[in-house]
């Protein structure tokens, strides 16, 4: 990975331009990162090797896509209050990050996706089966990394793939009678805060940081990871470019409630009632397709939705207030500052 200057943004993946910043003032803070994630892309393309060449080839197809590797970025800068040269911090890195590739093959066959980081997803250039099969050899790869890490780092995994399923199967079924902006709520916090508050935890753990700063990293995690999924929503809607990395107004196309959507249908505005028809349905047709973007664009729910994101990241930035004033600290607070900012 090529050396950055101090005080520059620095992001992990093989497209930097899309990496989430952090912007790292400390050139020996910045030049254990940049080491980290070189070290743990080598990892990962080294996980995601097979001896049978079409596996080896679907298995990177998404690692190749690139994407902001935020959660190997994280547990990267929170084991950086521990020893950050610890043999199982690596490792621990390369266990989440599988771990997310894994699920977003399966997502994109459950969304029937066609793109995926601005490329075609994996069931999209071969099949659903495929597509699927591939999913599970990378959460096996990532099992056989992780049972070196101890019984611990085991019993952890285990549990964020259980909340991973459950947050999926609680999608899939819908809130039923249940309040559909709390269900999704809940379902955002399974379905991305869960790996995410785990890179956050792995960092620490890995490292041998105290255990109190341990739980403060884990719940951040939590709340970062909620707000950078609830972030990809508004972006999704307000993006005239793609920047979530899907063509922006897919969720909408597809009847994906998301945020913004789910808070212009608690509107008992008469004057909203058009947009209400269209956002209760998938918009295949284009033309109705536009007309709910335009109008949700200019809705008071997207404000709101912004607003609900800064909060998240504000509780986030509460967190970081009681670990040691170190390097690492500043940079998971800009981490904070890139959630909060970046909504389209």
């Amino acid at each position: 990975m090529p050396a950055a200057g101090a005080g520059q943004s620095v992001g992990s993946g093989q497209t930097p331009s899309s990496a989430l910043p952090v912007t790292v003032d400390d050139p020996a803070l910045e030049a254990r990162i940049l080491a980290g994630v070189s070290e743990i892309e080598r990892q990962l393309a080294d996980a995601a090797h097979s001896d049978e060449p079409f596996v080896a080839e679907a298995a990177t197809h998404l690692l190749r896509a690139g994407g902001k590797r935020f959660r190997p970025l994280l547990v990267t800068l929170s084991a950086e209050f521990g020893d950050p040269a610890a043999p199982g911090v690596v490792p621990s890195a390369v266990v989440v990050e599988l771990t997310h590739l894994a699920t977003l093959y399966h997502d994109d066959v459950m969304d029937e996706a066609d793109k995926r980081r601005g490329a075609l997803s994996a069931n999209a250039r071969w099949d659903n089966t495929l597509a699927i099969l591939v999913g599970d050899f990378l959460f096996a790869q990532a099992s056989e990394i992780v049972a070196s890490l101890g019984p611990e780092a085991v019993r952890i995994q285990a549990r964020t793939f259980s909340r991973l399923v459950h947050g999926q199967i609680r999608e899939t079924i819908g809130p039923g009678e249940s309040d559909p902006l709390k269900h999704y709520l809940e379902v955002v916090a399974d379905k991305t805060g869960s790996l995410i508050a785990t890179a956050a935890r792995f960092g620490a753990m890995m490292s041998a940081a105290p255990v109190e700063v341990e739980r403060a990293l884990t719940e951040f995690g939590e709340r970062i990871g909620a707000a950078f999924q609830l972030r990809d929503d508004i972006i999704d809607i307000a993006s005239e470019t793609g920047e979530s990395g899907k063509t922006p107004g897919t969720d909408l196309r597809e009847g994906v409630p998301t945020l913004p959507v789910l808070l212009a249908l608690q509107s008992s505005d008469p004057a909203d009632a058009r947009l209400r028809e269209l956002l209760s349905k998938p918009l295949v047709d284009d033309a109705e397709h536009a007309e709910a973007l335009t109008a949700l664009r200019a809705h008071p729910a997207m404000d709101e939705a912004r607003s609900y994101v800064h909060a998240e990241a504000d509780a986030a930035r509460a967190l970081l207030h009681s670990l040691p004033d170190i390097p690492a600290r500043a940079a998971l607070e800009q981490l904070c500052d890139a959630v909060a900012t970046r909504l389209g």
